[in-house]
């Protein structure tokens, strides 16, 4: 009895003894809790739409670290750590007592460590408070603190934390970071050879980075691989192909696209949550390619901006605020897809828009391409010259300024503003004046931004949506508008997609405008097929004039690149809608064969331009042109006055094609007297007799 009794108190001072301890670690571990933040400080990013990385804000000390999660890794990886640094990670409490004792007894026998102990848990305690030394005090700590992070995190979150945390060389933390910096890419798909590569770096992260040892890089790869066929992770052939891998010795830069629409979601950040804009990454790299290589080809000075969006949504896909962010003499840091300039030539289209809802042209009604006086302000063609008789399509495409101005002195300016208003766009008039004619040729400030929004509209039916990129605020409004009815618009998309394309450029079934500024400012190129709308703004930043800067030779050929390179597929441009005719030149009603309306709003049909006349060669002149030659130079014939176009006749027999120029050159086909014979567009006409010899 006397024992029995001995033992039960025995059991319950143990017992007791056992619940002090136990109330002595809780207590413990309430004191003393490991230092584990609810959410890491990690770098900010900012996203695409899809989720992919666009650019990332390295953290307040410096560090790039990207938070990670396991559905951001490659399955095989994780197996690969794993298996390398903790094979019981899923089983134990924070603590490998197996792995302990055989390190313990390696120790002993050997003299020195041959394989660690630590698990991942407790590699996790030192990443979040680094020991002081290597001390056994240290390692009893890091036990202790893997034990009590067991008891607060699960299995999945002691992962990912490692993966966020784990040091990668420099000031690299991560797996992700580190797989952008080594392989250019997210480590979502690694290979055996960069897993393998990416389980061996943590242990020896500046001794084994690739980008300055690249041999011991290379061969702490080939252990990890050995020890993955040990563990019967990986076959052997399948290691083997893996170290048959070249080790990348360089360290890229991590993602730096969208620089200034990034910079401008800095503001949003919070801690932990991405940044997303409507970007498409694709996109993105693209256009940024494309403004990097043609401001290369521009010259010194020179930016290059490009805003492609959706105009069935008005989401921006792709921004370009400068040729090169970092370029100070480009002044790359400002964004010149939000900086009022002068649009030249592009508002154009929307002038003629107007007209056609209003009834009061055709695409081959006749307009009078001359000079003209409206009250002082005389316009002049970009050319300095003057076609006479032009249709209206020609003269949109060919972007004749005197024709322009006529038809939006008919449809009125204020009219043209008040639209450009009602699809949420408001251009910049110089202070304290009213709209006036100047405005069709660019006397107006407008952002390329802006003119996007209003060309977005012509790419869908009509219809412009407010654009948006993730930068505005929450609450910022977002306004669709009719810029033009459908049957008008059709009109203009039919006429801007037979726009010859620049030099050298594919066909790529778009329509486009291009654009030049006053005293070469500005150059500008806007173009859409069914759904996209691409603008581009070329010049300098200051506004300093470019001398041969122009929309046609400068943006235009940047247009048709951004659009190939940003890899979208293109959308048919919408068809005719019912109801909508073309009629020919000869089927026309009086009212639309001819353009301008007088004061009696009758239209004026008679001819006021003198009868043409040829002042060279003079009537009865012989001239030599050694027609007995191989090489006998052709003659040069000149007129005055008449209407063009002209047709020159040789002999009664007429020369090739209509010109609209006041020149012309003829081949005689041998020496003797021959009649030459110009007639203009209104059926004057007046002939030279001439003796070549």
């Amino acid at each position: 009895m006397k024992i029995l009794r001995k033992l039960a108190i025995g059991a319950a001072g143990g017992a007791c003894l056992l619940a002090l301890s136990t109330a002595s670690l809780w207590e413990l571990d309430r004191a003393f809790p490991p230092p584990l933040p609810a959410e890491l400080t990690v770098s900010t990013e900012v996203q695409d739409r899809d989720g992919q990385l666009l650019r990332a804000f390295a953290t307040p000390d410096g560090y790039w670290r990207l938070e990670t999660r396991l559905d951001q890794v490659d399955k095989q990886f994780i197996d690969m750590l794993v298996t390398y640094e903790d094979k019981r990670f899923w089983d134990h409490e924070g603590v490998d007592v197996l792995a302990l004792a055989r390190a313990a007894g390696q120790f002993a026998t050997s003299g020195h460590i041959v394989s660690g102990g630590s698990t991942l848990s407790m590699q996790l305690a030192r990443l979040i408070e680094p020991r002081e030394s290597r001390s056994l005090g240290s390692k009893i700590k890091q036990m202790l603190r893997a034990i009590q992070i067991e008891r607060r995190l699960s299995k999945r979150e002691i992962l990912e934390r490692y993966l966020t945390l784990a040091p990668y060389g420099g000031n690299l933390e991560g797996v992700r970071a580190a797989s952008l910096a080594y392989f250019g890419k997210e480590p979502k798909r690694l290979t055996v050879s960069e897993s393998a590569l990416l389980v061996a770096l943590p242990q020896l992260p500046e001794k084994r980075r690739p980008d300055r040892n690249l041999k011991i890089a290379h061969a702490a790869r080939d252990r990890v691989l050995t020890r993955m066929v040990s563990s019967g992770l990986l076959a052997e052939r399948e290691a083997a192909r893996a170290a048959l891998d070249d080790v990348a010795g360089l360290r890229r830069t991590l993602p730096a696209l969208a620089a200034h629409a990034a910079y401008a979601m800095l503001p949003k950040a919070v801690p932990g949550q991405p940044l997303q804009l409507t970007i498409r990454k694709s996109v993105q790299e693209g256009l940024e390619q494309v403004a990097r290589d043609a401001a290369a080809k521009l010259g010194p000075r020179l930016s290059v901006a490009m805003v492609l969006a959706d105009s069935r949504t008005g989401d921006i896909l792709g921004e370009v605020g400068s040729a090169n962010f970092f370029d100070a003499s480009r002044a790359g840091w400002i964004d010149m897809t939000k900086i009022v300039r002068s649009p030249g030539s592009t508002l154009k289209p929307f002038i003629y828009g107007l007209a056609f809802e209003q009834g009061l042209v055709a695409h081959e009604t006749l307009i009078d391409d001359s000079p003209v006086d409206f009250s002082g302000y005389r316009p002049k063609n970009f050319d300095m010259g003057y076609q006479g008789d032009v249709s209206i399509r020609q003269a949109l495409q060919l972007s004749l300024n005197v024709p322009a101005i006529r038809v939006l002195d008919a449809v009125g300016p204020t009219r043209l503003m008040a639209r450009f208003h009602q699809a949420g766009v408001r251009p910049v008039l110089p202070v304290n004046e009213a709209p006036g004619l100047a405005i069709g040729l660019g006397g107006v400030g407008i952002t390329l931004r802006d003119l996007v929004q209003l060309y977005t509209g012509l790419a869908n039916g009509g219809k412009t949506h407010t654009l948006h990129d993730g930068t505005e605020p929450a609450n910022a409004e977002r306004t669709s508008a009719t810029i033009l009815d459908g049957q008008a618009n059709w009109q203009i998309i039919d006429i801007l997609s037979g726009v010859k394309p620049p030099e050298g450029a594919l066909q790529r079934g778009i329509a486009y405008k291009t654009g030049t500024s006053y005293g070469y400012r500005d150059a500008w190129s806007v173009g859409f097929d069914g759904r996209y709308v691409l603008g581009v703004w070329v010049g300098r930043p200051d506004a300093g004039a470019v001398p041969g800067l122009s929309g046609y030779v400068s943006a235009a050929p940047i247009l048709f690149e951004g659009f190939v390179r940003s890899g979208l597929a293109t959308v048919p441009l919408p068809g005719r809608p019912p109801g909508v005719i073309s009629p020919r030149r000869e089927d026309l009603p009086v009212t639309l064969a001819r353009f301008g309306a007088g004061s009696d709003g009758l239209v004026q049909a008679t001819v006021t331009e003198p009868a043409p006349t040829i002042i060279f060669p003079p009537d009865g002149a012989r001239i030599d042109l050694d027609t007995n030659s191989a090489d006998a130079s052709p003659l040069v014939l000149k007129l005055q006055g008449g209407r063009a176009p002209f047709r020159w006749l040789a002999n009664g027999k007429p020369l090739a094609g209509i010109d609209r120029r006041r020149t012309a050159t003829w081949q005689p086909d041998g020496a003797g007297y021959s009649t030459l014979t110009v007639i203009d567009a209104a059926g004057r006409a007046a002939s030279v007799k001439v003796f070549v010899e």
